[in-house]
C-alpha cells in the first residue's frame, strides 16, 4: 500500500495537475542575511527616522577587515541607509533641511568621516556622487559592548536634541543632532492662532443659528475678529446682530463685510450682503 501511495504522489507531481492543484503551499519564509530595521525618535516636535539593513558579524573581523579603512561604506547592507527628518535639524553643527537623505561613512582606525547625501535612493556606493553631499564631518570611534548585528539607536534625547549612535562589533560612533524646538513650537503656536479665526467664526454661526445663544455667539465672533478681521467673520457677527433686532449695528458690519469682501475673490456671500444692505436700516 505504501508503495502504491508513493507512485500516486509521484504521478501527481509530474502530471499537468501537479501537487499545487490540490493544495497551495504557504509562502516560504527564511531569515534574511541582513534583515530590515528602522528606528525613530521624536525630538520636541521633530521626527527623526533611520531606515537600514542590519548585517551580522558572523565571526568576521569587521573594521579593517570586511570593511577596509579609508573606503566609502553605505553604513548598513542592501540599499543605502536612509535618514529622514520631519523638520530642519543641525547634525554635527551642519544644517540639514527637512527631508530624506542617505548616510554614508568612511571608517578609519582613529577617525571616521560621516556623510549625509541628498540622494536617498541608492543601492550602495556605486551611485554615490560626492557633489550631492549635504556635508562631511569627522567623528571619533569609541569602544562599545559587543553587538552581533549592526544597530542604529538614539540616546540622551531631550526636547532640543538627541544622539544618533551606530554600534556594530565592538565599536560605536555618536552623532549629535540639535533641533530648534522652541522656535518650531512658537511658529506652530502663531500659525494655530492665526488660523483660529475661521473655526471661531464657524462656532459663532452655529451657536447663534442652532444653539440660539446670541450672547455667546457674539463673544465667539468678537474673538474671531480679534485674531484676524475678515469679511466672513464680520458678516457672521452682522447676522447675529440682525437676529437680536440690532439692524443698525448689523448694517454697519454688513458695510464692512462688503468692503473686505470686494478685495477677496472668494466673497461667496456677496449677494446676501448686498441684499442685507438694501433691507436693513442705515441708521
Amino acid at each position: 500500500m505504501l508503495h502504491r501511495n508513493m507512485i500516486f504522489a509521484l504521478a501527481l507531481a509530474t502530471s499537468g495537475l501537479g501537487v499545487s492543484a490540490l493544495a497551495q503551499p504557504a509562502p516560504l519564509s527564511l531569515p534574511a542575511p541582513s534583515p530590515h530595521a528602522s528606528v525613530s525618535q521624536t525630538v520636541g516636535v521633530t521626527d527623526i527616522t533611520v531606515d537600514y539593513s542590519s548585517p551580522g558579524v558572523k565571526g568576521r573581523k569587521i573594521y579593517g577587515g570586511l570593511l577596509p579603512y579609508g573606503e566609502l561604506w553605505r553604513t548598513g547592507a542592501n540599499g543605502a541607509t536612509k535618514l529622514t527628518v520631519s523638520r530642519d535639524v543641525s547634525i554635527l553643527g551642519h544644517d540639514v533641511p527637512a527631508g530624506t537623505y542617505a548616510i554614508f561613512t568612511i571608517p578609519g582606525a582613529d577617525s571616521w568621516t560621516f556623510i549625509v547625501n541628498k540622494n536617498p535612493n541608492q543601492g550602495g556606493t556605486g551611485d554615490y556622487d560626492q557633489k550631492l553631499d549635504v556635508f562631511r564631518a569627522q567623528v571619533k570611534p569609541e569602544a562599545a559592548p559587543s553587538r552581533e548585528r549592526l544597530t542604529w539607536l538614539f540616546a540622551n534625547t531631550t526636547d532640543d536634541g538627541t544622539r544618533l549612535d551606530l554600534e556594530w562589533e565592538a565599536t560605536r560612533i555618536s552623532v549629535p543632532i540639535a533641533v530648534k524646538t522652541q522656535a518650531f513650537a512658537k511658529g506652530d503656536i502663531d500659525a494655530y492662532i492665526a488660523g483660529s479665526w475661521r473655526p471661531l467664526a464657524n462656532a459663532a454661526r452655529y451657536t447663534a443659528e442652532t444653539l440660539k445663544d446670541e450672547k455667546r455667539a457674539l463673544a465667539l465672533a468678537d474673538a474671531s475678529i480679534a485674531v484676524q478681521e475678515t469679511w466672513y467673520n464680520v458678516w457672521v457677527k452682522a447676522t447675529i446682530l440682525a437676529g437680536t433686532k440690532d439692524k443698525k449695528g448689523a448694517y454697519k458690519l454688513a458695510q464692512r463685510a462688503q468692503e473686505l469682501g470686494s478685495k477677496d475673490p472668494n466673497f461667496f456671500y456677496k449677494d446676501q450682503v448686498e441684499k442685507a444692505l438694501k433691507d436693513w436700516p442705515k441708521k
